[in-house]
């Protein structure tokens, strides 16, 4: 079984820790020639397949290396904006590796105070009073567990739908982060969590619940 990621969101929707620990990467590889027929255009700081599929290529796949050589953002490893540099019927034949890119900084605290929201929603939708909120939300590849604390601290956990055992991984998610963060003389309450110690027994936690297929609650 896999376990994707782990974010902890703070009672005021902010993003205060997020740990990937398995990211699958459908990539795929190929060899173009002049003149490229697949439609690119930028969108948020990359260059992604707008039009066009073939060989494991998919619409919305960004640009992850040219040549063999990983690309910065929109842009070459020497600078160069990718989109010019492939007008150029000089640079081909080129190899370009295509795939999902991974979320950035930026995009993972939009989405941390989106859930936020949307918790608060699934709260104030309820037809009786007191509702926990979105526990889970449930795609064909994963599922999204929360568990929210009295204090509103909530932790929530991506993993295969296959999975068993998440309510009390993210109890001992909980049990990592009293012990480990909020016990911790430096840390300051809803700040980001920058503990070695939280970072070790988390990724031990996430180990066993893996190894598993679930998470007792002797563990």
């Amino acid at each position: 079984m896999v376990i994707f990621s782990v974010y902890v969101v703070n009672k005021a929707g902010g993003l205060i820790y997020q740990y990937d620990n398995y990211v699958p990467r459908a990539e795929a590889e190929k060899t173009f020639s002049y003149p490229l027929d697949l439609v690119l255009k930028h969108h948020d700081e990359k260059v992604v397949v707008s039009f066009g599929q073939r060989d494991g290529i998919r619409v919305g796949h960004a640009v992850l290396s040219i040549n063999g050589v990983d690309v910065i953002g929109k842009n070459t490893a020497d600078g160069k904006d990718i989109l010019e540099y492939l007008k150029d019927p000089t640079n081909y034949p080129v190899s370009i590796r295509f795939g999902r890119a991974r979320l950035s900084s930026n995009e993972k605290l939009m989405l941390a105070s989106m859930f936020h929201s949307l918790f608060a929603i699934g709260s104030q939708l309820s037809p009786e009073v007191g509702s926990s909120g979105i526990e889970m939300l449930e795609t064909d590849v994963f599922k999204l567990h929360c568990f929210q604390t009295l204090t509103g601290i909530k932790f929530i956990v991506l993993a295969d739908p296959r999975q068993s055992g998440i309510d009390a991984l993210l109890r001992k998610i909980y049990e990592i982060y009293s012990d480990f963060a909020l016990k911790n003389p430096f840390y300051s309450l809803e700040m980001p969590i920058r503990c070695e110690l939280f970072d070790q027994n988390l990724k031990s936690a996430l180990e066993i619940a893996e190894k598993a297929g679930n998470f007792g609650a002797g563990s």
